[in-house]
């Protein structure tokens, strides 16, 4: 089995990668090589693999010589995230729509030699939005349309539709996830426009202030970092049957406030944390999260046995888990422990 992940440094491609190589398998066959390609390099522990095969650089670049060798399995998860792509129109284009495109291309040149690879393309909650024409309902399910109110959801849309259209063709056999905003991420802050559904909680848990630009009744849909991870595996594994079609599949989402997030952040990290968060509201902010919608119905998430997260306390004592060295506050750790 040989696989890529395209943004293989990158939080969710490390993850993923680390998963990969801790299992051993994928699809049910041994993992023979794992090419990881990003604009920088990969972390430590996955490069010393034997089975690691790194690529940096500018992925539109490289490609042909990235995909001179087939893969059983490609994750696409490069991209260029949302406050970035509003902010530099021509950036989103290329790092999303030229590079979707022409990796599916490449794909394509492959299957014409006999192997059809599997195409996993990591999408987004961000498809969806409020259309004057199209209000969205309540809750989102599995036949909403996307009416997305982004360039970043825009072209995460249309790429789904390109890998829909590759897979009715024959070139690859495509899957797209939609990821709901993963939290809590480490690390530093982004360019994503969700990046402070992180920070509000990272930042006080390591001593840092943190500002929250939404009120706090604010809802959103969210999955922490391992159901996120647990969703793409399950969606490059299922059969086409299970997949359930073309279309691109919603994975499971946790619908909280901003206040409930700020109220499990003080259950774990005490008034010491939750005194590092003010609010400091964004109008640009509000109006991209405040489009997005955060009740979801996910049947055929559930159908491939997905299940969202139980509560937001869980996923941060999860990310003081998963990364002491970058939390300070000591009852955190405490309770994690």
């Amino acid at each position: 089995m040989r696989v890529l992940i395209t943004g293989g440094a990158g939080f969710l491609g490390t993850r993923l990668a680390r998963t990969l190589l801790q299992r051993g398998q994928l699809c049910g066959a041994p993992l023979a090589r794992l090419v990881l390609a990003d604009l920088g390099r990969p972390a430590d522990d996955l490069c010393a693999d034997a089975r690691v095969q790194v690529r940096t650089g500018d992925l539109l670049a490289q490609l042909d010589a990235l995909m001179a060798e087939p893969y059983d399995v490609v994750f696409h998860l490069a991209a260029a995230v949302s406050g970035e792509c509003e902010a530099d129109f021509d950036l989103g284009l290329r790092a999303n729509l030229d590079t979707t495109r022409a990796l599916l291309e490449a794909c394509r040149r492959q299957a014409a030699r006999g192997r059809v690879a599997r195409f996993v393309f990591s999408s987004s909650v961000a498809v969806f939005g409020a259309d004057p024409a199209l209000p969205l309902p309540e809750v989102v399910d599995d036949r909403t349309l996307p009416t997305p109110q982004s360039s970043y959801g825009i072209q995460k849309f249309i790429c789904e539709q390109l890998v829909a259209d590759y897979t009715r063709k024959g070139y690859v056999d495509g899957r797209a996830a939609r990821l709901m905003t993963v939290s809590v991420r480490p690390g530093r802050p982004n360019g994503a426009a969700s990046g402070f559904l992180s920070g509000i909680v990272r930042e006080p848990l390591a001593g840092l202030l943190a500002v929250c630009p939404v009120p706090p009744e604010t809802r959103v849909a969210l999955a922490s970092p391992a159901t996120t991870i647990a969703g793409l595996l399950a969606v490059a594994e299922a059969s086409r049957e299970d997949f359930g079609g073309r279309t691109a599949l919603n994975l499971p989402a946790l619908t909280v406030t901003v206040q409930q997030m700020l109220d499990a952040l003080h259950a774990v990290g005490g008034d010491e944390a939750r005194s590092l968060v003010r609010f400091e509201r964004d109008p640009h902010i509000e109006r991209i999260v405040g489009g997005w919608p955060a009740r979801f119905s996910s049947a055929r998430a559930a159908h491939l046995r997905l299940i969202p997260d139980g509560d937001f306390r869980e996923v941060v004592l999860q990310y003081v888990r998963d990364h002491p060295q970058a939390v300070t506050n000591r009852q955190a750790l405490r309770l994690a422990g």
